[in-house]
C-alpha cells in the first residue's frame, strides 16, 4: 500500500494538473487583494495621523474605551436539575 509521502505526492500532482487552468486567475485575485490591503493600510495610517495618533497603537497598560450596545440573550436560563415544574 502507499505511504504518507506517496499519497501526498499524488495529491500534489492532481492539484497541479486540475489547478493549472485556474492558476492565472488565482494569482490575479491575490494581486488585487494585496493592492487593496496595502491601500487600506495606508488610508488607516493617514487617518491616524490626522487624529494625532495611529489606530491600535495604545501603549501597553493604557486603557481604551470601546463603545457598544449591550445585547441580552433571547435564550431563557438553563433549568437546574433541582427545579421541578
Amino acid at each position: 500500500m502507499f505511504g504518507l509521502s506517496e499519497l501526498a505526492l499524488i495529491l500534489i500532482v492532481i492539484a497541479v494538473v486540475v489547478g493549472v487552468k485556474k492558476l492565472p486567475e488565482l494569482t490575479r485575485s491575490a494581486g488585487k487583494a494585496a493592492r487593496i490591503l496595502k491601500s487600506e493600510t495606508k488610508a488607516l495610517k493617514e487617518e491616524g495621523k490626522e487624529e494625532g495618533k495611529a489606530p491600535d497603537t495604545a501603549a501597553p497598560g493604557e486603557r481604551r474605551v470601546v463603545t457598544g450596545t449591550i445585547v441580552e440573550p433571547d435564550v431563557p436560563p438553563a433549568r437546574d436539575s433541582r427545579d421541578k415544574p
